[in-house]
């Protein structure tokens, strides 16, 4: 007698990848970022970011026991959040603004939007951008060899040079995980090369940024000023935003065409909120353009969506 043996409905296709491997993964890739940032900064940096993760993991815990969902810590993704976020912060906040942000990008940002793959915007961008209109002092007091210093970006504001060297490498001020340059290409290898993220936004980001830059420059007289758009490019957490944020699952389009549109409109938001003759212009441009461009995902896949078969077909009698 033959053996029946059940098939369940279509698709049938898997993937062996799972939600807590990705996840790992992305922490793998954001460990160069991480050591170089510690190693600049010292003490202070490292105990950042083990309290941005066990805050976003313990917020986490506690949503999902106290409201008796299923607990999801185990997926890494509040591991990510806590890590993302703790890069995005200057060494020298205090802890417990660390705690604060942790939690609302946790319960306010992912969580009370239904948890993982439901959250309409990066849950670690919000909670810097919270951070930043809630305490914008801290958030933007940074120190280099325990020396209260402007980023590079302020000093060229300021009509200042500097090192596109030590910004490549990451010797300079700045959040913990965006001096480094150098470090955050290595995790961009390593996640293309485990085929994490797509690289049509980041390259479409940081060309569309590029593009606009160039014409800035030799429009205002300068020529092409590849110096000025260097250190545009390893200054301000852009290559941590368009590694890292900006093409995270949930936030970004799924669709082909969409990722080249979303990454030009980041690109064009990061330039003009960025631009020199803007006078509000600051490096964190890049969080607030992902946080606009999440809230346009919606729009652009509506209109690159491929039309499903035979829709918009004719009618013949």
């Amino acid at each position: 007698m033959t053996e029946l043996k059940k098939i369940s409905s279509s698709p049938h296709v898997r993937q062996e990848d799972s939600t807590a491997s990705i996840m790992l993964d992305v922490v793998i890739a954001l460990l160069p970022a991480s050591i170089m940032g510690v190693s600049n900064f010292g003490i202070s940096a490292f105990l950042l970011i083990v309290i941005c993760i066990a805050s976003c993991v313990a917020a986490e815990w506690a949503f999902e026991y106290f409201t008796k969902r299923k607990i999801t810590i185990g997926d890494f993704s509040a591991v990510v959040t806590g890590l993302l976020l703790a890069l995005n912060l200057s060494p020298s906040l205090p802890w417990w603004m660390a705690v604060v942000g942790s939690i609302f990008a946790i319960i306010v940002v992912k969580q009370l939007f239904g948890g993982i793959g439901q959250n309409f915007m990066n849950p670690a961008l919000a909670a810097r951008c919270f951070l930043l209109l809630s305490f914008a002092k801290p958030m933007t007091n940074f120190t280099y060899d325990a020396v209260t210093t402007a980023t590079p970006l302020a000093l060229l504001k300021a009509g200042e040079s500097v090192n596109i060297l030590q910004m490549f490498m990451g010797n300079t001020a700045g959040t913990i995980g965006e001096t480094s340059t150098a470090a955050l290409l290595l995790g961009c290898a390593y996640l293309l090369f485990k085929r994490i993220i797509d690289i049509r936004i980041p390259l479409s980001y940081i060309g569309s940024f590029s593009v606009c830059m160039l014409i800035y420059t030799l429009a205002s007289g300068r020529g092409l000023d590849w110096t000025f758009l260097l250190a545009h490019l390893c200054g301000g957490g852009l290559m941590l935003g368009a590694i890292f944020m900006a093409t995270d699952y949930v936030t970004s389009p799924i669709t082909t065409k969409g990722r080249w549109i979303y990454g030009v409109i980041l690109g064009i938001l990061t330039f003009v909120l960025r631009s020199p003759w803007n006078p509000t212009t600051a490096a964190e441009g890049v969080s607030y353009s992902i946080l606009c461009g999440n809230l346009l995902v919606p729009i652009i896949e509506r209109f690159t969506a491929p039309k499903a078969f035979g829709k918009g077909a004719e009618q013949h009698e």
